[in-house]
């Protein structure tokens, strides 16, 4: 279990977050982005446990690969968190008048298909490219939606990352206390945005195969689809090098067959192909393999 913080943590990380979003709002957008990708290196440097786990979990996810590759893979991962801060710090400035230099749309069509059935749209997404931009903007390119969260360990960073997530019309549904609003939403034919892919403990999630190991994943995402009859698609917000900026990839939907588990694994098998494509800007860094079936040692 995580040891509580004390007060004075919480203010100085609070301190240093809010000073940092302030600065990245201010200045201009490539004084931005280098600032970030400065923060985060000090970031790798100072807690380097993160890369040590990046580095176990590409080692069994990709063992194709050299160490070297995997290295650079783990470098990806901290350009795509600093892309992200400098997005969230701008998010009081993206509107729809320009959200558009920011991201566009792939597979619009299969979201508004998902609308026209009618019974809700579960979109299954993960901790891929920027999970934050890409609710936030389909609000303001399309119609506002739910997103499932987990507070913030530190409350005072919680309510600042809060405040910047509903600029743009969003709902915030705690995942606490989270079935009852999704399904009062679904029932409504609304869209609900659930990141799916981190590792559960092994009394709320089964296991499914994920890279090639078992990883446990949370059911509550498939039991809530086979429980409200909403369709279910995956939604991906991805960076473009080329282009420069994201595109949110909407793909068709996932057809469920009333099995929780073999459900969970389709879903999980459509996140493995979504980063097998992009695997510089998944959470490599997150124990996602923490919970092992029972006889297993663990991994971390």
């Amino acid at each position: 279990m995580a040891q509580k913080k004390n007060w004075a943590q919480i203010r100085i990380e609070y301190g240093v977050a809010a000073a940092l979003i302030g600065v990245l709002r201010l200045l201009p957008l490539a004084a931005a982005n280098r600032l970030a990708r400065a923060a985060t290196r000090l970031l790798d440097s100072i807690v380097p446990r993160l890369r040590r786990v990046a580095r176990t979990n590409l080692s069994f996810a990709l063992p194709e690969m050299s160490c070297a590759q995997h290295d650079r893979i783990t470098d990806g991962v901290f350009h795509s968190i600093a892309r992200m801060l400098v997005a969230l710090s701008r998010f009081p400035s993206i509107n729809r008048a320009n959200v558009g230099q920011w991201i566009e749309y792939d597979g619009f069509e299969n979201y508004a298909e998902a609308k026209r059935r009618g019974r809700g749209v579960l979109i299954a997404t993960a901790h891929l490219g920027n999970w934050e931009l890409s609710a936030f903007a389909h609000a303001l390119l399309t119609e506002p939606m739910n997103v499932m969260v987990r507070p913030l360990d530190n409350p005072l960073i919680n309510t600042l990352v809060e405040e910047r997530r509903v600029l743009s019309g969003n709902k915030l549904i705690d995942k606490r206390d989270a079935a009852r609003s999704v399904l009062k939403a679904l029932r409504n034919n609304e869209a609900v945005g659930i990141l799916i892919d981190q590792n559960a403990s092994a009394a709320e999630g089964l296991f499914v195969p994920f890279f090639g190991k078992l990883a446990c994943a949370n059911s509550g995402f498939v039991k809530l689809a086979n429980h409200s009859g909403a369709t279910v698609i995956p939604g991906f917000a991805l960076w473009d090098e080329t282009r420069r900026r994201y595109t949110l990839r909407f793909g068709p939907a996932i057809k469920m067959t009333g099995d929780v588990a073999v459900d969970t694994a389709r879903i999980y098998a459509i996140i493995e192909s979504a980063i097998r494509d992009h695997p510089d800007q998944w959470m490599w860094i997150h124990r996602r393999w923490k919970t092992r079936p029972p006889g297993e040692p663990p991994l971390y």
